[in-house]
């Protein structure tokens, strides 16, 4: 104390510099504490709802410190609401929520139910007096920390085909593009039959259609086996239509594989055991919150520095509205676990987010200088993490989200409520970076930049999205899909050193980079793209953009697209290496897009001659491109097993392709933490039988 008295006469200018003086208060969470202690490290809280209390009474008091610190304990939590932040609570103090070092500290959402009793041996209930007697239900089961899914037919994995659907309206007023609301008359080619058991809530329809998914509740199925069901009208740019198709969830009919459940109204949950499981050693947990933390700021009043370390949330569910979800881009309407608006300087730093009914993590209206960093996010009911508002107020820049960072996580395993769902999706925001992500095992596209279609204002400029490994996603299931997908007005932006590969979309659209309506002022450099089902590059429609020294190896059905010819230089495609085995090269317009391109090696290694569309090579230089460009080996070191390190050093010398590591991209640190991020053997083994399934099957292109 002494010693601090006689810095402090020095003067403020040197106590500016020396943060290590500052105050800084603990408080003590313990699993085995209780909440009329002190919160001192020998007398701990019990529950985060105190600890909010105490927050409150420190942050706002006359002698407030200048960073209060939690201590979270190695346990379990069990949390039945969010933890709400707001600046009114914190009183500009500095927050730190860190757990123990030495154990886990684990918020859950859920609460176990008790031991299942066999019916048979393929068969367990358990009864839920608090559905029976006050209506409590859940969509999302874990049994011993794995999600387990609602009885479906078909089975996962397998989908019904649609012979004909018929829309009635209900109410017109919706304007000239698509009714109101109307009902759905949906024939199946495949006959099923409902059990009309009573379950808490009707079947649910999940219709894929494109690049985006409609969820509906059935009202009735007729005695010919039509469906109806009831919501918003259409979206006359992608409707439901005889090359959708969709499943039906929720009802007992449908218990019929390992792993599925069915929640009966009169309180009893039935549920089929996998291999190796007994009620001795399952776990069945189930949630009762949808959200863990909500960071609630204003525009005049901003939450600031919060920090979340060594902590991990756990278990949390989402309930489908009465009359569903409509189709929407990125699953953008729906919400995440942890929601931030108006926060600035969040940070989330070796967390864990998983089981989940919505997304991980979203920084939404107004949020600056935040970081995620090696955190670990999977088993996600949507996506991974959102940055910015969907809709924003041009005259109002407090609304815009911008420099947030996002580096080296695991993003996995998601969109299992929302299959339309997105690893990483930055909306209207800019100056953010998603770098060195494992970005994996989604339904749908890995990184998606810019929410305005065509030429309007963007507000989404300067966005880095650099040395992220973005692998195994679509799995046949929906189309229009890209590892990175970008729109609009995008000036300043880069896509670079990524490594992406095994995008399979359902019908057209398993693109590695795609830039779609509008790209413009994006520079795609320095990536290696290989086994993508439709290309590893595809511009729809935009201007300026820039394609050069990237690997381009071993795409499936098409190496290179484009779509829409306009007038302007669409992009120019450079220093290139092209590679392919199968497929074709030159795939829809990409010979007569408006586009420079030269200096590039194509190489088919079947020795088939090298065409863009119906033109040789001989004549695509003969109209001006790829005078400098050559049909050469590259000598990749080993295709077979995707090591794409080219070894034809006098090709490279030719072109101008400059050498880049190809193993950068990706998360880094400890072996261990590598290692998290490598995909089971089993994964891989069932994604490549999709595409073998697929592919063997001839499913049709568009």
């Amino acid at each position: 104390m002494k010693h601090r008295f006689l810095f402090s006469l020095l003067g403020c200018v040197f106590f500016a510099v020396s943060p290590s003086f500052s105050e800084v208060r603990t408080l003590y969470l313990s699993s085995s504490g209780n909440d009329l202690n002190s919160g001192e490290e020998n007398a701990p809280l019990a529950s985060l709802s105190e600890i909010r209390e105490r927050i409150s009474l420190i942050c706002n008091s006359a002698e407030k410190p200048d960073t209060l610190k939690i201590h979270v304990s190695g346990g379990v939590y069990r949390i039945s609401h969010p933890l709400i932040l707001d600046a009114s609570l914190t009183g500009g103090v500095p927050l730190v929520f860190e757990g123990s070092a030495s154990g886990e500290s684990v918020f859950s959402g859920g609460f176990e139910l008790d031991t299942f009793v066999r019916i048979s041996d393929r068969l367990w209930k358990t009864y839920i007096p608090e559905v029976a007697e006050e209506g409590f239900y859940f969509e999302q089961l874990y049994i011993n920390g794995e999600r387990r899914f609602r009885a479906q037919t078909p089975n996962r994995g397998e989908f019904y085909t649609i012979r004909r659907v018929t829309q009635t309206v209900l109410d017109s007023t919706g304007g000239d593009r698509m009714p109101r609301w109307s009902v759905l008359q949906v024939d199946p080619e495949t006959r099923f039959a409902l059990s009309n058991s009573p379950s808490v809530t009707p079947p649910l329809a999940t219709f894929y259609h494109k690049w985006d998914v409609t969820r509906r509740h059935l009202l009735h199925q007729d005695t010919s086996g039509v469906l109806y069901c009831a919501g918003e009208g259409m979206k006359s740019w992608n409707p439901i239509d005889t090359r959708s198709r969709f499943t039906i969830e929720n009802d007992k009919a449908f218990l019929d594989a390992p792993g599925e459940w069915f929640l009966s109204k009169d309180g009893w949950l039935y549920y089929i055991p996998c291999e190796g499981e007994t009620p001795e050693n399952t776990v069945c947990t189930v949630p009762v919150t949808e959200r863990f933390i909500i960071i609630r700021g204003s525009s005049d009043r901003f939450v600031e520095n919060i920090s979340f370390r060594n902590l991990s949330f756990e278990t949390a569910g989402y309930k489908t509205p009465w009359l569903g979800n409509e189709p929407a881009q990125a699953a953008a309407p729906i919400g995440a676990v942890i929601e931030a608006d108006y926060a600035r300087y969040i940070r989330f730093e070796n967390c864990t987010i998983a089981h989940t009914g919505l997304g991980g993590i979203w920084f939404r209206e107004g949020c600056s200088d935040c970081k995620v960093e090696h955190c670990h996010l999977y088993d996600l009911g949507a996506g991974g993490v959102k940055i910015g508002a969907t809709v924003v107020d041009p005259e109002d820049e407090t609304y815009l989200t911008h420099h947030i960072t996002l580096d080296n996580n695991i993003i996995q395993h998601g969109g299992y409520v929302f299959p339309c769902a997105v690893g990483v999706v930055i909306f209207n925001a800019s100056d953010n970076r998603i770098t060195h992500n494992d970005i994996a095992d989604f339904r749908y596209t890995g990184v998606s930049v810019g929410w305005v279609w065509g030429y309007s204002p963007s507000f989404s400029k300067r966005n880095i999205i650099e040395y992220n490994h973005i692998h195994h996603l679509g799995w046949g299931e929906l189309s229009d899909m890209g590892g990175v997908y970008t729109l609009g007005l995008s000036e300043g932006t880069s896509v670079s050193h990524n490594r992406v590969h095994h995008i399979y979309s359902l019908y057209y659209g398993g693109w590695g980079l795609y830039t779609d309506e509008g790209s413009t002022g994006i520079t795609i450099e320095n990536n290696l793209v290989y086994r993508c089902k439709s290309g590893g590059f595809h511009q729809h429609y935009g201007r300026d953009n820039v394609v050069r020294n990237n690997i381009f190896g071993g795409q499936i059905r098409t190496q290179l697209e484009a779509t829409r010819v306009e007038e302007h230089l669409s992009f120019t495609f450079t220093n290139n290496i092209v590679y392919y085995d199968s497929g074709v090269l030159g795939g829809i317009n990409w010979e007569k897009v408006g586009h420079r391109s030269d200096y590039n090696c194509y190489f088919d290694a079947r020795q088939l001659p090298v065409k863009f569309g119906d033109i040789s090579f001989e004549s695509w230089q003969a109209q001006g491109q790829d005078k400098h460009s050559v049909i050469a080996d590259p000598c990749f070191a080993d295709v077979s097993r995707f090591d794409f390190t080219p070894k034809n050093s006098r090709l490279l010398r030719k072109i101008g392709f400059v050498p880049f590591d190809l193993e950068e991209a990706g998360v880094y640190g400890s072996s261990e933490w590598e290692e998290k991020a490598v995909l089971s053997d089993e994964l891989l083994q069932a994604f490549d039988a999709r595409i073998a399934e697929y592919e063997g099957a001839g499913t049709s292109d568009w």
